[in-house]
Parts: C-alpha cells; sequence; structure tokens
C-alpha cells in the first residue's frame, strides 16, 4: 500500500498536492463550523460565553452537556488550526 501512494504521490505536481489539501482543509473547516453553528443554536451563545458562563457546571455536569462541550471545543480548536493551515498553504502559492 505504502509503494503505491508513494508512487502516486512522486506523479502528482506541487499545485495537485495543494488543492487536494485544500480541499481536505475546506471539507473539515465545513464540519468543524457546522459544529459550532449547531452548539450556538442549541445553546443561543457562542462557546467563549458558554464556558464563562460555566454551563456545564449549571446544568448539573449532565453526561449530554459535558458531551456537547467536548464536542464544541474540538469544533473550536479545529476551525482555529484547519484556519491556520489554510493560511500557510496559501502563504506559499
Amino acid at each position: 500500500m505504502k509503494a503505491v501512494l508513494k508512487k502516486q504521490l512522486d506523479k502528482m505536481t506541487e499545485d495537485e498536492l495543494k488543492y487536494l489539501l485544500r480541499r481536505d482543509y475546506l471539507r473539515k473547516l465545513t464540519r468543524y463550523r457546522m459544529t459550532d453553528d449547531f452548539y450556538r443554536k442549541k445553546y443561543d451563545i457562542d462557546f467563549e460565553s458558554f464556558e464563562k458562563a460555566n454551563i456545564v457546571e449549571s446544568e448539573g455536569y449532565t453526561f449530554e452537556v459535558e458531551s456537547d462541550a467536548q464536542e464544541w471545543e474540538l469544533a473550536i480548536d479545529g476551525i482555529k488550526t484547519i484556519e491556520k493551515k489554510l493560511k500557510e498553504l496559501s502563504d506559499e502559492a
């Protein structure tokens, strides 16, 4: 499998690789933003306000709210990471 992937990668131009990376980053960014939008609507606040208001504690540390908080935080971190990677990719162009 590694040999097949290496052979395909060796045939690709730098522009083709950047295009594939950009598409993958945009797909991930869309997923993270959808998650963020979902929780913004569910709790009617942004993540920073959610954390400052300590909603997890005020809701009694229920499984649902703790799970939401973790998933939301991952989405926010993902947005920041992917935006950084997209900028790096654009800066190299």
